[in-house]
């Protein structure tokens, strides 16, 4: 757990964050590295991992369409891995793993229960998935709270801008702007793209 001792940080010893990850942005960064200052070892869960866990929960609103949901388990992982290695976490320091949020009885089979659970919480989904997995014994630590309004850039923003050719390369990581383009993932998003209006 991390706490504080005399107005310092201390460190957890294994830390677990989680997302979709649908694509990796610059605030899914701010996220895992905020994660990453206050523990040694960091455990990066990926939700959604397959098709298999889509419409899970009813809260999961954005974990239901296949649209929202365009890239795989490994090229997310591939993604946050390269990532994370170009801001300079040290390989040795990070593990990504499934993150079977929608079927929750499954996820101390991939993250450790004994670890840090680091949060942020933007919407009433991530309030029931803090609840959740601190009704599971788990030990949460939120980050942040803030509006959806104070969210900032979404994975939705992403595809959208691919989606309709507009630019988005300011809004990923170096690595994930390469990795989208050299894969054609970016033609797959279009080619999948669902408006709602």
């Amino acid at each position: 757990m991390a706490t504080k001792e005399r107005g310092r940080m201390i460190m957890a010893e294994i830390g677990v964050v989680h997302g979709r990850f649908q694509i990796l942005h610059l605030k899914h960064m701010e996220y895992l590295l905020a994660a990453k200052m206050r523990c040694s070892r960091l455990y990066i869960g990926i939700t959604h991992p397959d098709d298999l866990y889509l419409g899970g929960l009813e809260a999961d609103r954005h974990g239901i369409r296949k649209s929202d949901n365009p890239l795989t388990y490994l090229e997310r992982y591939e993604m946050i891995h390269d990532a994370l290695v170009d801001f300079g976490v040290r390989r040795e320091e990070f593990e990504i793993v499934p993150f079977p949020i929608t079927r929750p009885e499954y996820i101390f089979e991939y993250a450790p229960k004994d670890a840090t659970y680091f949060m942020s919480v933007y919407d009433s989904w991530g309030e029931i998935k803090c609840e959740m997995l601190k009704s599971m014994g788990a030990d949460v630590d939120v980050l942040w709270r803030k509006s959806e309004e104070e969210k900032g850039v979404t994975g939705t923003d992403v595809r959208t801008a691919i989606a309709l050719g507009r630019d988005w390369q300011q809004m990923v990581p170096r690595t994930v702007y390469d990795y989208i383009l050299k894969n054609g993932i970016d033609q797959r998003i279009k080619d999948n793209a669902v408006f709602t209006g």
